[in-house]
Formats: structure tokens, sequence, C-alpha cells
């Protein structure tokens, strides 16, 4: 087409260049007084200007019918892509049964659900397990911090511990003369520790 095209422009150039020669020719002879000729003349030229006319309608012809062609080229690419497609879709319709798809989304609802469950009680678990370490490491913590503010050290009190029975005052009283400590201030302090 484009070639077709190309060509009639080319002709009704090498058209339009003959009637310019053409134009100048009757001017000549109308001047040169040549009536016969001028006439004659006159009518090659009304015959050039209808060719140039006739050829440029062919030319827009022409173009009109290669901006269909492409038209009808693009519509039929769109067509075949509107196939392909189609193609996939009834393919993927095939593959995706929506009975089964709506059963495999309800069990993973169904296990995420469990698998949340389970999750949270293991993380209620944990954190009583590390809560009831941290409850343990703050009363050893503050029970050292009421030793220290009466001035008790533990493991002094404990080697004045008796082993056994509560005996004889004079088991206590050995213990804390032979170590240098007032019994009854010994006392005064367990007393103490007893009520706090």
């Amino acid at each position: 087409m484009s070639n077709a095209t190309r060509g009639i422009e080319r002709e009704i150039n090498s058209l339009q260049i003959e009637e310019k020669k053409l134009v100048a020719e009757i001017k000549k002879t109308a001047k040169a007084g040549n009536d016969a000729a001028t006439k004659i003349l006159a009518r090659q030229l009304i015959r050039l200007r209808q060719q140039i006319t006739k050829l440029q309608e062919s030319r827009s012809q022409m173009r009109g019918v290669a901006t269909h062609t492409q038209a009808m080229h693009a519509n039929t690419a769109v067509a075949g892509a509107m196939k392909g497609a189609t193609k996939a879709m009834a393919s993927m319709n095939k593959q995706m049964e929506p009975a089964k798809t709506a059963k495999i989304m309800q069990e993973f609802q169904r296990q995420s659900a469990q698998m949340d469950m389970t999750t949270e009680m293991m993380s209620d678990s944990i954190d009583d397990a590390l809560d009831g370490d941290e409850a343990e490491e703050e009363t050893e913590e503050l029970t050292a911090q009421v030793l220290d503010e009466i001035g008790a050290d533990i493991a002094t009190q404990m080697s004045f511990t008796p082993k056994g029975k509560l005996g004889a005052g004079k088991a206590r009283t050995q213990n804390a003369s032979s170590s240098g400590i007032d019994a009854v201030d010994l006392e005064a302090r367990l007393a103490a520790l007893r009520s706090g």
C-alpha cells in the first residue's frame, strides 16, 4: 500500500511540474497572439488538472484503505489476544474447583485458629514460668534487704539455730556465750524475724 501511495505521489508531482510548464507556454502563446494554439494548450491544461485531481482522489482512497487495513490488523491482533485469554481463563476455571477451593480455605482457617490458640497457651505457660522465677527472685531480694536493715546475717543466724528440738535454755546460752553474742539480743532478733 505504501509503495502504491508513493508511486501516485510521484506521478502527481510530475504532473504538477508539467502543469507549471503548460501554464507558462499558454501565457507565451497568448502574448504571441496565437489563439488556436492557446485554446489547444488550455484544453490540455484542463485535462492535466483533471488527471491530477483524480490521482489526488486515488491517493486519498489508498491512504484510507491503508488506515482501514491497519485498523483491521489491530482488530485481528486484539481478537487473537482475546482468544488466548479466553483459553487461559477456561483452563484456570477447569483447574479451580469452587467446592474444593472453599474446603481448602475452611481447613486453612481452622488450622490457623488452632495454631493461634496453641501459641497463646504456650506463651501463657512460658509467662507463668518466668513470672514464678521472677517472683521467687524478688522474694529473696526483699528478704535479704529486710535482713540487712535489721543488721542480721543469715549465715550467722543459721549457725545459732538449734538442729534438733528446742532444748533447754542451756544449749542456746552455751552457743551464744561461746561466740560472744548475748543470748537475749539473739532472742530479740529471732522474735523480730518471726513477727516480720
